[in-house]
Protein backbone atom coordinates (compact mmCIF):
# COMPACT_ATOMS: atom_id res chain seq x y z
CA UNK A 1 0.00 0.00 0.00
CA UNK A 2 1.36 3.45 -0.87
CA UNK A 3 2.19 5.88 1.93
CA UNK A 4 -0.68 8.13 0.83
CA UNK A 5 -3.21 5.27 0.87
CA UNK A 6 -1.85 4.04 4.20
CA UNK A 7 -2.23 7.53 5.66
CA UNK A 8 -5.83 7.82 4.40
CA UNK A 9 -6.69 4.34 5.69
CA UNK A 10 -5.17 5.14 9.07
CA UNK A 11 -7.08 8.44 9.28
CA UNK A 12 -10.35 6.64 8.61
CA UNK A 13 -9.85 3.84 11.13
CA UNK A 14 -8.36 6.22 13.71
CA UNK A 15 -11.35 8.55 13.36
CA UNK A 16 -13.77 5.62 13.65
CA UNK A 17 -12.02 4.47 16.85
CA UNK A 18 -11.21 7.83 18.47
CA UNK A 19 -14.27 8.07 20.73
CA UNK A 20 -13.89 4.45 21.82
CA UNK A 21 -10.22 5.04 22.65
CA UNK A 22 -11.04 8.17 24.64
CA UNK A 23 -13.71 6.30 26.61
CA UNK A 24 -11.29 3.43 27.22
CA UNK A 25 -8.59 5.78 28.52
CA UNK A 26 -11.08 7.62 30.73
CA UNK A 27 -11.96 4.26 32.26
CA UNK A 28 -8.35 3.84 33.38
CA UNK A 29 -7.13 7.40 34.05
CA UNK A 30 -8.97 10.18 35.86
CA UNK A 31 -6.81 13.13 34.77
CA UNK A 32 -8.20 14.59 31.52
CA UNK A 33 -4.86 16.09 30.44
CA UNK A 34 -3.20 12.68 30.88
CA UNK A 35 -6.03 11.08 28.89
CA UNK A 36 -5.35 13.56 26.06
CA UNK A 37 -1.61 12.85 26.17
CA UNK A 38 -2.12 9.08 26.21
CA UNK A 39 -4.62 9.33 23.36
CA UNK A 40 -2.12 11.21 21.19
CA UNK A 41 0.72 8.89 22.14
CA UNK A 42 -1.45 5.84 21.37
CA UNK A 43 -2.26 7.19 17.92
CA UNK A 44 1.40 7.98 17.23
CA UNK A 45 2.52 4.51 18.27
CA UNK A 46 -0.28 2.96 16.19
CA UNK A 47 0.80 5.00 13.15
CA UNK A 48 4.44 3.99 13.60
CA UNK A 49 3.50 0.32 14.03
CA UNK A 50 0.73 0.18 11.44
CA UNK A 51 2.68 -2.34 9.38
CA UNK A 52 2.55 -4.71 12.42
CA UNK A 53 -1.26 -4.54 12.56
CA UNK A 54 -3.18 -7.43 11.04
CA UNK A 55 -5.76 -5.42 9.11
CA UNK A 56 -7.89 -8.52 8.60
CA UNK A 57 -8.68 -8.31 12.34
CA UNK A 58 -10.52 -5.52 14.18
CA UNK A 59 -8.44 -2.40 14.76
CA UNK A 60 -10.01 -1.45 18.13
CA UNK A 61 -8.50 -4.26 20.25
CA UNK A 62 -5.05 -3.63 18.76
CA UNK A 63 -5.34 0.10 19.49
CA UNK A 64 -6.59 -0.57 23.04
CA UNK A 65 -3.63 -2.91 23.56
CA UNK A 66 -1.25 -0.09 22.69
CA UNK A 67 -3.14 2.34 24.93
CA UNK A 68 -3.25 -0.14 27.83
CA UNK A 69 0.52 -0.62 27.74
CA UNK A 70 0.99 3.17 27.65
CA UNK A 71 -1.33 3.57 30.66
CA UNK A 72 0.71 1.04 32.62
CA UNK A 73 3.95 2.79 31.59
CA UNK A 74 2.47 6.14 32.65
CA UNK A 75 1.68 4.85 36.14
CA UNK A 76 5.05 3.10 36.44
CA UNK A 77 6.86 6.35 35.60
CA UNK A 78 4.88 8.13 38.30
CA UNK A 79 5.53 5.21 40.67
CA UNK A 80 1.87 5.31 41.55
CA UNK A 81 0.29 2.29 39.90
CA UNK A 82 -3.27 2.21 41.25
CA UNK A 83 -3.97 -0.90 43.28
CA UNK A 84 -6.81 -1.83 40.96
CA UNK A 85 -4.83 -1.57 37.72
CA UNK A 86 -3.15 -4.70 36.39
CA UNK A 87 -3.03 -6.79 33.23
CA UNK A 88 -6.10 -8.79 34.27
CA UNK A 89 -8.16 -5.60 34.65
CA UNK A 90 -6.91 -4.26 31.31
CA UNK A 91 -7.95 -7.52 29.68
CA UNK A 92 -11.38 -7.36 31.32
CA UNK A 93 -11.95 -3.72 30.30
CA UNK A 94 -10.80 -4.52 26.77
CA UNK A 95 -13.26 -7.44 26.61
CA UNK A 96 -16.08 -5.13 27.70
CA UNK A 97 -15.18 -2.61 25.00
CA UNK A 98 -14.94 -5.41 22.45
CA UNK A 99 -18.38 -6.69 23.39
CA UNK A 100 -19.73 -3.17 22.81
CA UNK A 101 -17.99 -2.88 19.45
CA UNK A 102 -19.44 -6.18 18.20
CA UNK A 103 -23.03 -5.14 18.92
CA UNK A 104 -25.26 -3.80 16.16
CA UNK A 105 -24.58 -0.26 14.99
CA UNK A 106 -21.81 0.37 12.55
CA UNK A 107 -19.74 2.76 14.60
CA UNK A 108 -19.08 3.74 18.18
CA UNK A 109 -20.72 7.10 17.41
CA UNK A 110 -23.94 5.39 16.29
CA UNK A 111 -24.04 3.54 19.58
CA UNK A 112 -23.44 6.76 21.52
CA UNK A 113 -26.25 8.44 19.55
CA UNK A 114 -28.59 5.54 20.40
CA UNK A 115 -27.74 5.86 24.10
CA UNK A 116 -28.31 9.63 24.00
CA UNK A 117 -31.65 9.14 22.24
CA UNK A 118 -32.73 6.60 24.83
CA UNK A 119 -31.72 8.90 27.69
CA UNK A 120 -33.59 11.79 26.05
CA UNK A 121 -36.69 9.59 25.78
CA UNK A 122 -36.77 8.99 29.54
CA UNK A 123 -39.16 10.91 31.76
CA UNK A 124 -37.67 13.98 33.42
CA UNK A 125 -37.34 12.21 36.78
CA UNK A 126 -35.67 9.12 35.33
CA UNK A 127 -33.35 11.22 33.13
CA UNK A 128 -32.35 13.35 36.14
CA UNK A 129 -31.49 10.19 38.09
CA UNK A 130 -29.34 8.78 35.25
CA UNK A 131 -27.59 12.09 34.57
CA UNK A 132 -26.95 12.77 38.26
CA UNK A 133 -25.56 9.31 38.94
CA UNK A 134 -23.59 8.62 35.78
CA UNK A 135 -22.77 11.99 34.24
CA UNK A 136 -22.32 14.00 37.44
CA UNK A 137 -21.01 10.94 39.34
CA UNK A 138 -23.13 11.65 42.41
CA UNK A 139 -23.29 9.02 45.12
CA UNK A 140 -26.81 7.74 45.68
CA UNK A 141 -27.18 9.69 48.93
CA UNK A 142 -26.16 12.96 47.24
CA UNK A 143 -28.37 12.18 44.26
CA UNK A 144 -31.33 11.49 46.54
CA UNK A 145 -30.77 14.83 48.26
CA UNK A 146 -30.50 16.68 44.94
CA UNK A 147 -33.73 15.05 43.74
CA UNK A 148 -35.38 15.68 47.10
CA UNK A 149 -36.36 12.02 47.53
CA UNK A 150 -35.43 9.33 50.03
CA UNK A 151 -32.38 7.12 49.60
CA UNK A 152 -34.56 4.05 48.93
CA UNK A 153 -36.75 5.91 46.43
CA UNK A 154 -33.59 7.05 44.64
CA UNK A 155 -32.29 3.48 44.38
CA UNK A 156 -35.64 2.32 42.97
CA UNK A 157 -35.74 5.20 40.49
CA UNK A 158 -32.25 4.32 39.25
CA UNK A 159 -33.17 0.65 38.83
CA UNK A 160 -36.28 1.62 36.89
CA UNK A 161 -34.39 4.16 34.77
CA UNK A 162 -31.67 1.63 33.90
CA UNK A 163 -34.38 -0.89 33.00
CA UNK A 164 -36.06 1.63 30.69
CA UNK A 165 -32.71 2.43 29.08
CA UNK A 166 -32.03 -1.27 28.54
CA UNK A 167 -35.48 -1.74 26.96
CA UNK A 168 -34.88 1.19 24.61
CA UNK A 169 -31.39 -0.02 23.64
CA UNK A 170 -32.79 -3.51 23.05
CA UNK A 171 -35.47 -2.08 20.74
CA UNK A 172 -32.75 -0.22 18.83
CA UNK A 173 -30.74 -3.43 18.52
CA UNK A 174 -27.80 -2.14 20.56
CA UNK A 175 -28.35 -4.66 23.39
CA UNK A 176 -29.37 -8.26 23.04
CA UNK A 177 -32.17 -9.33 25.43
CA UNK A 178 -29.88 -11.40 27.71
CA UNK A 179 -27.74 -8.27 28.35
CA UNK A 180 -30.67 -5.99 29.03
CA UNK A 181 -30.74 -6.51 32.79
CA UNK A 182 -30.62 -3.23 34.77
Amino acid sequence: MSDHKAKLAFEIIARDNSRMLTAYLRTLVDDESVVDDLFQESMLVAWRRLDECDLSRPFGPWLRGIAGRLVLAHYRKRKSLPVFLNEALLTHVDQQFESISTRPGDTWDEKVVAIRECIAALSTSHRAAIEGRYFNELKISALAASLNISFEACKKRLVRARGLLAECLTRKGILVPSEARP
